[in-house]
């Protein structure tokens, strides 16, 4: 091993650029070398240095060697030991003295050669029962002064094991092969691999030429070559990790809040009372803010994701989130370090909003799922100046930060909620049942994000100037919005109507009909009977809808260009917002019923008998269930209820009545009132 000396000298020659040079001359940090044809040069000693080709040439008596102290601990203690005594025997024969001892004679440089006090320490190890030669001396020696204490340990000890130990190459890489082949079936046996193990063998080389190991050596095998790869676990996790990346794993970066935006959507391990009285297991779809791992929205919808969801979601996530009923004024955004106040003059609804920031996306990475690829939310995208970045195919490492946040929301929220299943049948207890209808569950997951999630120290977000202490995603939203100066410009109330899904209609005598569903309301009066003048669609009207609240909808005024809201006729019959899943399925259950499916009054009865029966618990939907399974073909009158039930939350009196044809105060079923919202900008 050649040795870089830690001082250059005249005179000393090294390799540079292919060729050999003599330095002739040291000036401050300017080196002048000579090569072999007598060509001067001036070069920088950092540059020299730095060279990929330089080396020293020539070694030096006494020349400093850093020892790998780190491999040292790897050394068995008797061979430490052997080694630290030989470099004290080599130290007094180069120097003549041994720590501790004093100089001896025999050993003193001024008065015996170097052949003279190798012969006499080698004549000394052997006294002390060492089996040594002077060839033996002089080989140690060598080999301290290039490697130091590393030098004189005996390697034959550090020798790394191999896990496959002796077995012929071809075995192991059979087995490798075979493993590798069943990523995506499901889970065997070590048994099964060995048989197709001997047959790939036969295949190739011929039978019985390659010998096998014995059952045992082999399943040893199979579990070196199979570590890490879940090859007799889960069917899941091994598809995961063999689609991974070969490459080192880079992961997400941003470094101001919208730079990088997340969006998935996976079902949730939670049994919910759906609409139809029947439990199920839900689908979330969030956006996760990778600088911020702020939760920028979350949707939950029974399964079958549709793209109009996907597009609401965009919109949900540039809308402040308000304070709900009920909720603490501790989760007010007053109450965090998010630099609201500013902001107040951008959007006043931020005065009642909660405590999560209004959080715009530049980039927004999504996988291959049709959702996110349809033409609606990629249009909807493009309509807000926002760039989608795909993912690869089956390659979720590609969004690790949303994936992480929803194994997240497992152990943090799901597992604290009734009718919680586990991640599979393995772990899911008995006698699971849903107890949450999908509205409250709905409800609770916003309350959690922003009183847990949104105020939980993150060990993902930490300041360079402060790494001992984790932040929050408010904490780190705050500190970003101070260092880079981002001023979020949330979407306004008619932008948000604009992303909704449209129908075209006629306005009439009687209103506005989609569906079976009849809307109207007075200021409808200069549009009735009129066309609206939009040719290519036959004079219709332009009509938007919230698939999640149906109570409502918003004709676009073609003369002035302004929003009408226009309400359902028969709101006041159903006392909870309910979304266009719901309806269908309530006109379903007419018509398996004999009844007239057009017949709002009937449908807003059975709508309100569904919410009802949803909210109820288990125990009452078996109930109703049996009873609809005993009575098909009987007709069942609708129920004309309206009151809703008392509640102390919002103030009403328990003994307080409320008449049957008093329209109920619904709230939207969205984030927020788009056009009364829209008009305080």
């Amino acid at each position: 091993m050649v040795n870089r000396q830690a001082v250059l000298r005249v005179g000393d020659q090294v390799q540079l650029d292919g060729r050999q040079h003599t330095v002739v001359g040291l000036s401050g940090t300017v080196v002048r070398l000579a090569d072999e044809a007598g060509r001067a040069s001036l070069v920088l000693l950092s540059h020299l240095l730095s060279a990929e080709d330089f080396e020293f040439l020539g070694q030096r008596e006494g020349s400093p060697v850093v020892a790998p102290f780190a491999l040292l601990d790897t050394v068995p203690p008797q061979e430490a030991e052997k080694a630290a005594a030989w470099e004290r025997h080599l130290l007094e024969l180069d120097s003549g003295g041994r720590a501790g001892a004093g100089q001896r004679p025999e050993y003193d440089p001024t008065l015996h050669t170097l052949e003279e006090r190798i012969a006499a320490k080698a004549a000394e190890l052997r006294s002390l029962g060492w089996a040594v030669s002077t060839r033996t001396v002089e080989r140690m020696r060598a080999r301290y002064r290039d490697q130091g204490v590393w030098g004189l340990v005996d390697h034959r000890k550090t020798r790394l094991s191999s896990p496959t130990g002796r077995t012929d190459e071809r075995v192991v890489a059979a087995v490798a092969e075979v493993l590798a082949a069943q990523a995506d079936e499901s889970t065997g046996t070590r048994g099964r691999v060995r048989r197709r193990v001997e047959t790939l063998l036969a295949e190739r080389h011929g039978a019985e030429v390659v010998p096998m190991p014995s059952k045992s050596a082999f399943y040893r095998l199979v579990e070196a070559v199979s570590t890490g790869t879940h090859a007799f676990g889960s069917a899941t996790s091994r598809r995961s990790q063999a689609r991974r990346p070969t490459g080192a794993f880079t992961p997400s970066a941003a470094c101001r809040p919208g730079e990088l935006v997340q969006i998935d959507t996976t079902p949730l391990d939670v049994l919910v009372v759906l609409e139809d009285g029947v439990s199920g297991r839900p689908e979330l779809t969030i956006a996760v803010d990778v600088a911020t791992r702020t939760i920028c929205a979350a949707v939950l919808r029974p399964a079958g994701t549709k793209a109009v969801d996907a597009s609401l979601l965009l919109a949900k996530i540039l809308v402040p989130e308000p304070l709900r009923p009920g909720w603490p004024e501790s989760l007010a955004m007053s109450a965090t370090l998010i630099p609201h106040a500013r902001l107040l003059d951008v959007d006043a609804r931020l005065e009642q909003a909660a405590a999560k920031p209004v959080i715009v996306p530049e980039t927004i990475g999504i996988d291959h799922g049709k959702v996110f690829v349809s033409d609606t939310f990629i249009a909807a995208c493009r309509s807000l100046g926002i760039s989608v970045q795909p993912s690869r195919p089956a390659t979720p490492t590609d969004k690790p930060v949303v994936e992480r946040t929803f194994s997240s929301i497992n152990t943090l929220f799901c597992q604290h909620v009734a009718g919680y299943t586990g991640s599979n049948t393995e772990r899911r207890g008995a006698g699971v049942e849903a107890v949450w209808t999908l509205a409250e569950l709905g409800d609770l997951l916003q309350e959690w994000i922003v009183a847990c999630w949104q105020q939980r120290p993150h060990d993902g977000l930490r300041s360079p100037f402060l790494p001992g202490r984790s932040m929050s995603p408010n904490d780190a939203y705050a500190l970003l919005v101070a260092r880079t100066g981002y001023v979020p410009l949330p979407l306004s109330g008619p932008d948000y109507l604009e992303l909704l899904p449209a129908v075209w209609r006629s306005v009439n005598d009687y209103g506005i009909r989609i569906n079976h569903r009849t809307y109207n309301c007075p200021e409808l009066a200069p549009l009735r009977r009129r066309p609206s003048g939009v040719d290519a669609k036959g004079g219709l009207w332009e009509v938007h809808y919230d698939p999640y609240d149906l109570s409502q909808v918003w004709v676009r005024d073609a003369r002035t260009g302004e929003w009408i809201t226009v309400p359902w006729t028969h709101r006041h019959l159903v006392s909870t917002p309910f979304a266009d899943f719901t309806w269908r399925r309530a006109r379903d259950l007419l018509a398996l019923r004999g009844m007239d499916d057009t017949d709002q009054t009937a449908t807003a009865a059975v709508v309100e008998q569904l919410l009802g029966r949803a909210e109820s618990g288990p125990d009452r939907r078996v109930a109703a269930r049996t009873r609809a399974a005993l009575e098909p073909a009987r007709p069942t009158a609708a129920l004309p209820t309206a009151a809703r039930e008392p509640d102390e939350a919002d103030g009403w009196d328990e003994e307080e009545e409320v008449p049957a044809d008093t329209p109920s105060n619904v709230i939207p079923f969205g984030v927020f009132d788009a056009f009364t919202d829209g008009s305080r900008l």
